[in-house]
């Protein structure tokens, strides 16, 4: 536990003296067991308590999974940042929420008052993110998150049957409980990210977008772009069958697997090149020997495979969005490239608090459903199989789970 300014005040939470919960806990390289922890209360006057019903795994959640932040880890972390449930308990300055509120808990913990956050950059706030690590390595800190490793604050995480929100009015969303649970839980992050993504490619009417990446967040972006008026989505990946899936929500697929020099047979087909390209799969993702060998050795921390090809394939004076994780550094980066051809280039964690209500007024609507995210449903208690699952690309209908705790299954 660490103190940061207010109305956050501190990363960790203050325990109940007897009742306990079942939470998520990071135990080391593909380690997630279910621990008993005391229950969180509330820590700090604009705290809430809730009590969670669903929650889901992020790819991202893989990356301490697997062991790539290890050093940037403590053994007991709660994971998690993405969720929904109930309002059980509010601090004395909440204003916005009420006990028994139906609530989105969104990923990124933020002041609301300091520079960033009055500019609506909620995931670059200045004052909920105690890590001198993350200022060494960056040269400056970034916002806090649930659940994401010590250097964005060591917040216990929503993948538990409760969790201690800080600025509750802000980092939670106030749903309608009509509302499908699985249609919330995928704007707790998945669309709030997709749509961040589409934000800095600036993708608009008749573009014509390439996606480097069709899990959750890939495919939400390409369906997104398609709403938001692009003419045209190609859609790269190496999986089949997430392939398909894009395939039969309009997008036209691409397998790398088939055409290794994925730009060039881009260009083939769009010599113009793509007005926007959006690089969703992340800092793990290889499609060379020379990076994967740079990996493998520890001579690189992320490798740029494909935002090369993303930055090849699109035209002169487009945009190039990155949207999945990036944390290190990498080599043979192509920044000639990227200079000469007058590319604009972006990047950054989902400003998360900015797209709302938007986007819950979207599904609301009726004008957009991320519930199609979830392909399998399974018991909280059985997170650390769905892991693995996960990591293996074995999740039964290829994308993201969403798991039940036992309060959540009493809803219905």
């Amino acid at each position: 536990m660490a103190q940061v300014s207010a109305p956050v005040a501190t990363t960790g939470y203050r325990p109940h003296p007897t009742e306990t919960m079942l939470a998520a806990q990071w135990h080391g390289t593909k380690s997630i067991k279910v621990g008993e922890v005391p229950k969180p209360t509330i820590t700090a006057p604009k705290d809430a308590i809730v009590r969670v019903t669903h929650c889901t795994i992020c790819g991202s959640d893989l990356h301490m999974y697997a062991g790539a932040l290890n050093k940037v880890m403590e053994k007991g972390l709660i994971m998690g940042h993405e969720a929904i449930g109930i309002v059980e308990e509010v601090g004395p300055s909440v204003q916005k929420l009420q006990v028994g509120d139906r609530v989105i808990i969104l990923p990124v913990i933020a002041c609301g008052d300091c520079f960033y956050c009055k500019r609506k950059e909620f995931s670059l706030c200045d004052k909920t993110n105690p890590s001198l690590e993350l200022e060494q390595m960056y040269g400056h800190r970034l916002s806090g998150i649930f659940g994401y490793s010590m250097i964005t604050g060591g917040y216990p995480g929503d993948q538990a049957e409760y969790c201690r929100v800080p600025n509750a009015d802000l980092v939670c969303v106030k749903a309608p409980k009509d509302t499908p649970a699985k249609s919330l839980l995928g704007l707790a992050d998945v669309t709030p990210t997709a749509w961040h993504g589409n934000e800095l490619a600036e993708v608009g009417k008749g573009d014509v977008v390439g996606v480097w990446g069709c899990g959750a967040v890939g495919l939400s972006i390409q369906r997104l772009a398609l709403l938001r008026g692009a003419r045209k989505v190609y859609a790269v990946d190496k999986d089949p069958d997430r392939l398909r899936i894009a395939e039969s929500f309009g997008m036209v697929p691409i397998d790398v697997s088939a055409h290794p020099n994925v730009a060039d047979y881009i260009l083939s087909l769009e010599p113009h090149g793509l007005d926007r390209g959006i690089e969703a799969s992340g800092f793990r993702s290889t499609n060379s020997v020379i990076h994967s060998t740079m990996r493998a050795l520890g001579i690189e921390g992320d490798s740029s495979d494909t935002v090369s090809a993303v930055i090849k394939a699109t035209r002169k004076g487009g945009n190039v969005a990155l949207i999945g994780d990036f944390f290190y550094d990498t080599n043979k980066f192509p920044i000639g490239m990227l200079m000469e051809k007058a590319i604009t280039l972006r990047g950054g964690q989902l400003f998360a608090e900015k797209y709302f209500p938007y986007l819950l007024d979207l599904v609301v609507r009726g004008e957009y459903d991320p519930a199609f995210l979830f392909t399998h449903e399974e018991k909280f208690e059985n997170i650390p199989e769905m892991y693995a699952a996960f990591n293996d690309h074995q999740v039964p209908g290829g994308l993201k789970v969403c798991l039940v705790t036992p309060f959540g299954r009493s809803q219905v």
